[in-house]
């Protein structure tokens, strides 16, 4: 049976609620201090209907990084399960994450705001399957033995902080830098790696800890 229309209230609301959320993605990743009175005069809706769905800017804050990370998590999944040659399943992955800019909540909005359990055990599911991936490239003799999940991660977020001309050029210029690294991701590579991957530790200190 097809979804019934939502009422006129219900629909507003999640006509604001989606408003409200691609305003604040915009306002925050430019500005992640920005006062959420921004967020609402972005999104045209009135300061009193933003805080009745986020009581909080640490709630919206909370919102648009679940969001991300379960984008992020929908693709690295698929990449995983994805049957056929495992190295275009990466590549068409690290493409679409691009795309979809989810490393720009982690680059902007990391230590902004104190995670949730529920957001903790999310990103804990994405690293499993991030590690997932990369053994299957390093099972198929496809990626440099030396490469780590904290790499992948850095070069995500180096590719989004790129932010030249309009939209369409910014994204362009990263699909093109994300080419560059594919190369220097793919087995066996010309030359060892300096240094080592940054640690779990050293990933995870820019975010915020749960107290208690």
């Amino acid at each position: 049976m097809a979804d019934k229309p939502m009422g006129g209230r219900k629909a507003q609301a999640a006509r604001n609620d989606k408003l409200i959320l691609e305003a604040a993605r915009e306002v925050f990743i430019t500005d992640p201090e920005a006062p959420i009175a921004d967020v609402a005069k972005l999104a045209g809706v009135g300061i009193s209907a933003l805080y009745r769905r986020y009581p909080s800017k640490e709630d919206l804050l909370r919102k648009l990084c679940s969001d991300g990370l379960s984008r992020y998590t929908e693709l690295v999944r698929e990449a995983v399960e994805t049957e056929g040659d495992p190295w275009d399943a990466f590549c068409t992955f690290l493409r679409k994450v691009v795309e979809a800019d989810t490393p720009s909540i982690t680059t902007r909005l990391a230590g902004t705001f104190t995670p949730s359990p529920d957001l903790f055990e999310a990103a804990v599911a994405a690293d499993a399957f991030n590690r997932a991936l990369i053994d299957r490239l390093k099972d198929a003799g496809l990626l440099r033995a030396e490469i780590e999940n904290g790499d992948l991660a850095l070069v995500t977020e180096s590719v989004a902080s790129i932010n030249l001309g309009g939209a369409e050029r910014t994204r362009e210029l990263r699909l093109r830098c994300l080419e560059l690294h594919l190369e220097a991701l793919r087995a066996p590579g010309a030359e060892p790696l300096p240094g080592s991957a940054p640690t779990e530790e050293e990933m995870g200190a820019r975010w915020k800890h749960l107290e208690g």
